[in-house]
C-alpha cells in the first residue's frame, strides 16, 4: 500500500501543538475557507473551540498575508489593552514554517446576511421583527463605541464581519481587525480598502486620491457609514450605492465617493421609519454629520 498524501490544508502543527499544550487533546480542525492566500479553520479542543486563522503557503502574496495576521495580532493585543474589546478574544499567536498564524475564541454566530434573511420579505414585517432589528444596531454600536473610545476604526464593517449571536435578542459580535486603525502606528500595512460596498465616500476618495503605498487612516465616522450600509444591503437585499455590477473597483469608488445612495423607499422590503431614519442618517454624505456610535447607541435605547 502506498503512503498516505499530507493533506496540504491542515492547519499549521505549530499552532495545533501549542493549542493542545494549553487546551488537551486530541485538538480537531474544520477547514472554513481557503481564498485569496488567508486560511482559516474551526478548532475544536477538550476545553475550548478556537478560530484559527494562517497565510497559505505558496500563494502568490504569502508574505503579506503573512504580515496581516501580524498586523491583526498587534491590534488585538492593544485593543485588549485598551479595554476595546473583550481580553478573552485573543488566544495566541505565533510563527509556522510559511508564516504566521493567529487564534481567537469561537464566536457562535451567524452571518448578519443570514441572519437578516426573513426580513428581506414582506413576511418579515412582524411586530417581534422590528424591535429585533433595532436590538441588532443598538449592540453593534455599542461594539464600536468601544473601538472609537479607544481611538480606533475597525476599518472593515460589513456583513461577513458582523456575527448575530443570541439569535432572539440580536447580540452581535465584531471579528476581524486585521485591518483596524489606530493611532500611533509606526508600522502597519498601509490601509488600502476593504469591501469596496461598505465603503465610505470619503474613504473612496482619499483611495481614489493617493498611491497605492499611501496608508488611508479610516476614522470612526467611515464604520458608522459602514454600519448603515450593511443593514441597508442585509436588509433591503439591494447595495447602498448603484453602479453596474461588472464596473471594476475603480468605478465603484467612484460611485460611493459621489456619496448618493439608493432611496431607501424605493429599495425597503416594507416601511419601518425607525429603522429607515438611522441608516439615512448613517448613510450621510458628509461624515460630520453621521451620528457617533453612542448616539446610535442612546437613540435605539430610548426607541
Amino acid at each position: 500500500m502506498g503512503e498516505t498524501a499530507p493533506d496540504l490544508t491542515a492547519p499549521p502543527h505549530e499552532a495545533t501543538d501549542l493549542l493542545s499544550e494549553r487546551f488537551g487533546s486530541p485538538v480537531t480542525a474544520d477547514l472554513l475557507s481557503d481564498r485569496r492566500g488567508s486560511r482559516a479553520w474551526k478548532v475544536t479542543t477538550p476545553a475550548m473551540r478556537l478560530a484559527l486563522k494562517a497565510n497559505a503557503p505558496g500563494s502568490d502574496d504569502a508574505r503579506d498575508k503573512a504580515a496581516g495576521r501580524d498586523q491583526e495580532n498587534r491590534h488585538l493585543i492593544r485593543l485588549t489593552q485598551a479595554g476595546a474589546i473583550d481580553s478573552a478574544y485573543r488566544i495566541d499567536a505565533g510563527p509556522w514554517e510559511s508564516g504566521r498564524w493567529l487564534a481567537v475564541r469561537w464566536i457562535e454566530g451567524v452571518p448578519l446576511w443570514r441572519a437578516l434573511a426573513l426580513t428581506r420579505g414582506p413576511e418579515g414585517n412582524r411586530p417581534s421583527v422590528r424591535p429585533w432589528l433595532l436590538g441588532i444596531t443598538r449592540t453593534w454600536a455599542r461594539r464600536l463605541d468601544a473601538l472609537h473610545a479607544a481611538g480606533w476604526a475597525h476599518a472593515d464593517v460589513q456583513p461577513t464581519n458582523t456575527l448575530v449571536t443570541l439569535v432572539d435578542s440580536g447580540e452581535v459580535h465584531l471579528i476581524d481587525y486585521a485591518l483596524a486603525c489606530g493611532p500611533e502606528e509606526a508600522e502597519r500595512l498601509p490601509y488600502r480598502g476593504a469591501l469596496t460596498h461598505t465603503t465610505a465616500p470619503e474613504v473612496a476618495e482619499a483611495l481614489l486620491s493617493t498611491s497605492d503605498d499611501t496608508h488611508v487612516r479610516v476614522q470612526p465616522p467611515a464604520d458608522i457609514w459602514g454600519l448603515g450600509a450593511s443593514l441597508f444591503w442585509c436588509w433591503t437585499g439591494r447595495r447602498p450605492v448603484a453602479y453596474e455590477g461588472e464596473a471594476d473597483r475603480t468605478a465603484k469608488l467612484q460611485a460611493i465617493a459621489q456619496g448618493h445612495t439608493v432611496p431607501l423607499e424605493d429599495a425597503r422590503p416594507w416601511p419601518f421609519p425607525t429603522f429607515e431614519n438611522l441608516i439615512a442618517a448613517c448613510l450621510a454624505p458628509d461624515p460630520d454629520r453621521r451620528p457617533s456610535a453612542t448616539e446610535v447607541a442612546a437613540l435605539l435605547t430610548e426607541a
